[in-house]
C-alpha cells in the first residue's frame, strides 16, 4: 500500500511539474504578444457608408484578403470592385504591413488583431488605418497604393534629456542612418537606437523621401526628447536612449507581468497538487 502511495506521489509530481511548464509557455508566449499587439493610433474618415452597401461587401473581401495573406507574407495590397478603367465609387483598396524583424507566424496574429480592432474603432467608415505595435492595417474607397503621402499621423515625444551633448550627437548619427533606409532597418550606437520602416509598395527613392521628412519631424518637433516617435501616412521612424525604454516603462511591465505570471503558475500548479492529493487520499481511505 505504502509503494502504491509513493508511486502515485511520484506520478503526482511529474504531473504538476508538466503543468508547471505548459502554463509558463503559455502565459509568457501571451504576454509577448500583448506587447506586439500594443495600440500606437487610428485614423477614420468622416464620411461613411451605409451597412449592407455594395463598398462594405467590397471591404469584407479585402480584410478577408488581409487576413489570410498575414500568415504568408508581412506586406500585402488588395483591391476589389477596380476592374474597369473608371472604378465605381465602391471600389475598395487596402493593405497590411508588418514590423520588418517579424515572423509571419507573429505578423499573422498581430494583423488578424488589427483586423479585429479597426471595424470597432472605425465603424462604417470609408477609410481607416489602425497601428499597433507591430503592424498597420489601412483602407480606403480611393487608390493610395504605392502613392507618397508624408502627412503626419501621430506623433510622441519623451521627457527632455537636458544638455547631453553625447546624447545628441549619437542620436544624430542614428537619424542620419534611419534617414537613408530603404525598407526596414534597425540601428544602435552606443547610447542610442533605433528603427525606422517605409511601406513596401513605396519606391527606393519614396521611401528615403518619406523617412528623410519624418526625421526630421522628429528633430524638429521632439527636440531635445529622449525618445521620439513619428508616424507619416506610409513610413515611420523612432529613436531613443538606449535603456530609455527599460526604465521607464518596460522593465517595471515586464517585472509586474513576470511576478504576475509566477504567482498564477505557481498558485494553480499547487491546486493541482491538492487536487490530485486529495483525490490519492480518498482512494487510500476507501
Amino acid at each position: 500500500m505504502l509503494k502504491n502511495l509513493q508511486h502515485s506521489f511520484q506520478n503526482t509530481i511529474l504531473l504538476a511539474l508538466k503543468f508547471y511548464l505548459i502554463t509558463y509557455l503559455i502565459l509568457t508566449n501571451l504576454h509577448y504578444q500583448v506587447q506586439a499587439h500594443v495600440f500606437i493610433y487610428a485614423s477614420c474618415s468622416q464620411d461613411k457608408f451605409q451597412p449592407n452597401s455594395p463598398f462594405e461587401a467590397n471591404l469584407n473581401s479585402v480584410l478577408s484578403s488581409i487576413t489570410n495573406s498575414a500568415s504568408q507574407s508581412t506586406y500585402n495590397s488588395f483591391a476589389v470592385g477596380n476592374v474597369s478603367s473608371t472604378p465605381s465609387e465602391d471600389a475598395t483598396y487596402g493593405l497590411y504591413q508588418c514590423r520588418g524583424d517579424f515572423k509571419t507566424t507573429d505578423c499573422a496574429v498581430c494583423v488578424q488583431n488589427a483586423v479585429g480592432q479597426i471595424g470597432l474603432v472605425c465603424p462604417y467608415t470609408y477609410a481607416a488605418s489602425l497601428q499597433l505595435e507591430g503592424c498597420l492595417v489601412r483602407y480606403e474607397n480611393h487608390d493610395f497604393l504605392g502613392k507618397l503621402d508624408t502627412t503626419v499621423v501621430y506623433k510622441k515625444c519623451s521627457r527632455s534629456t537636458s544638455n547631453d551633448v553625447e546624447f545628441y550627437k549619437r542620436r544624430d548619427d542614428v537619424l542620419a542612418d534611419l534617414q537613408a533606409a530603404t525598407s526596414f532597418r534597425v540601428i544602435s550606437l552606443g547610447l542610442v537606437e533605433g528603427f525606422a520602416q517605409c511601406i513596401s509598395d513605396l519606391s527606393s527613392v519614396d521611401c528615403s523621401s518619406c523617412l528623410s521628412e519624418a526625421v526630421g519631424k522628429l528633430k524638429n518637433v521632439c527636440g531635445p526628447a529622449a525618445a521620439a516617435d513619428v508616424y507619416l501616412a506610409q513610413c515611420y521612424a523612432r529613436y531613443w536612449a538606449s535603456g530609455y525604454y527599460d526604465s521607464d516603462q518596460d522593465s517595471s511591465n515586464e517585472d509586474n507581468i513576470g511576478k504576475t505570471v509566477a504567482i498564477i503558475v505557481g498558485v494553480l500548479a499547487g491546486f493541482a497538487v491538492i487536487v490530485v492529493m486529495l483525490s490519492l487520499l480518498r482512494k487510500a481511505a476507501n
